[in-house]
């Protein structure tokens, strides 16, 4: 007997390069969607910055996924295949990973293809790499797993071009060619050729069992009084630039006293990016959060960020 086999796409990518942005154009396609998030860091946010709700939807935060593949996403894509196949009108027609920034996809993929349960009932459809053009070439010189990311993918997919000079495009290219020569290479607005491209026929996986030693560091801050959005971003952006080295990425959404709805912050190595309106509340709680991730302990720039952040709540 032939089992149906549930296709899943895994999202991966560094931090900030636009991920949960592909996630939210895959989502408003026709086909319906599970979704698995995993976040570095113990503060979940993703979640919070979905334009749909009402998927089936599991969050695993608190590390990496590499890290947490064989005691959590194997059960979790179980539990969601029992669910499928007891269910008359199907719940979802796919699953959707996104990957932690700092995680390389291939454990996942270990786990898809060389666990025989998951392996009989779940069929890998496409890896694919969102790679931020501006910051590109400084992430592949200093992050394993950037290189890792690239490796992996069935189709890389730049982003944050608009943000970016034809000098740097081309550089990137290039060395995406050098590094992955057969593997294709889309911009962002042409993310409907998504579902032309086929993947691979043979995906050759590592023999290492060892888990790497990330060295990326998380806090979360919980801003009970949030400032103006002008004060906010003034505050964020001295520690955007001043921290550039350390803080890879900041993310979050904020309730400011002087806006509504919710924003959702970015940013990336140097760059803050203008916040979005969320438009579509996914919870009733309505706390401010922001997420630093970085390279080195982040403990004092926590602290320091919440003195400056008291003197502007009591200014």
């Amino acid at each position: 007997m032939q089992l149906n086999k549930i296709p899943v796409i895994v999202i991966t990518g560094f931090l900030g390069s636009g991920k949960t942005t592909l996630l939210n154009r895959l989502l408003a396609e026709t086909l319906k969607s599970a979704v698995i998030i995993n976040e570095f860091g113990s503060t979940p946010i993703d979640q919070d910055l979905l334009q749909q709700n009402g998927m089936p939807l599991t969050i695993l935060a608190g590390g990496c996924l590499c890290c947490q593949i064989k005691d959590t996403l194997a059960p979790t894509l179980k539990n969601l295949w029992m669910a499928w196949n007891s269910a008359s009108e199907k719940p979802f027609d796919r699953i959707i990973i996104e990957t932690s920034g700092v995680a390389s996809p291939e454990p996942i993929l270990d786990t898809l293809l060389r666990e025989r349960w998951l392996a009989k009932h779940y069929q890998l459809q496409q890896v694919i790499t969102t790679v931020a053009v501006p910051s590109a070439l400084e992430q592949l010189a200093r992050f394993s797993e950037v290189n890792a990311q690239i490796a992996w993918a069935d189709l890389l997919l730049l982003t944050h071009i608009d943000n970016a000079n034809q000098q740097q495009i081309d550089q990137v290219e290039q060395q995406l060619t050098a590094l992955a020569p057969a593997t294709p290479q889309i911009k962002h607005w042409q993310v409907n050729q998504l579902a032309k491209l086929k993947p691979p026929n043979i995906r050759v996986l590592s023999t290492q069992t060892e888990l790497p030693n990330h060295g990326f560091h998380s806090v979360s801050i919980y801003l009970q009084n949030p400032p103006t959005w002008p004060q906010l971003q003034t505050l964020l952006q001295d520690f955007v630039t001043r921290y550039s080295k350390q803080l890879l990425r900041i993310k979050g959404v904020i309730y400011p006293n002087d806006y509504s709805p919710a924003l959702a912050i970015h940013a990336t190595t140097n760059t803050l990016y203008p916040p979005t309106a969320l438009t579509t509340p996914t919870s009733t709680e309505q706390h401010s959060k922001l997420v630093f991730i970085g390279s080195e302990d982040l403990d004092s720039l926590k602290a320091e960020f919440l003195e400056q952040l008291a003197l502007l709540t009591h200014s």
